[in-house]
């Protein structure tokens, strides 16, 4: 199995399912940075996000794990950087494709529409897999302005 080194944010919605992710993938050997939040009190997703997106831009980590309520939110932001290639997952197959389509670097969960043993489901098929390159080099290549 491979290890990552992994960064992980969320905002309050998805607090409670990062503490989750964070001892999972501690867990299965992942190292873990917790860029936060630290409770569940109301916060602002961006705060969290620009971190994270910070994190994997200047590839500080290898992969990265964001949660919000829907995580659109969270995924919007962190698409703003470059080099960052956030996708909501929501299922396994999803997370997969991600990652071998469009070399996705982020994987985004939605807090309050996934369960925990869902979450480790995306989480195991996210980190799984990996980039197919071929044909789908020149499109990711193209995402970034």
């Amino acid at each position: 199995m491979k290890t990552f080194n992994v960064a992980i944010a969320s905002d309050h919605a998805g607090y409670e399912m990062k503490e989750f992710v964070a001892g999972y993938l501690l867990a299965k050997g992942y190292a873990v940075k917790d860029l936060g939040t630290h409770s569940g009190e109301s916060v602002d997703y961006p705060v969290y996000a620009h971190a994270l997106g910070r994190e994997v831009a200047e590839r500080r980590c290898d992969l990265g794990v964001a949660l919000c309520g829907s995580a659109n939110g969270i995924s919007m932001t962190l698409n703003k950087h470059p080099h960052v290639r956030a996708a909501i997952c929501w299922c396994p197959e999803i997370a997969t494709l991600a990652r071998q389509h469009n070399d996705a670097n982020v994987c985004s969960l939605p807090a309050r529409f996934v369960t925990e043993a869902q979450a480790a489901e995306i989480l195991d098929a996210f980190f799984a897999a990996e980039f197919e390159g071929g044909r789908h080099v020149r499109r990711v290549e193209q995402i970034d302005l």
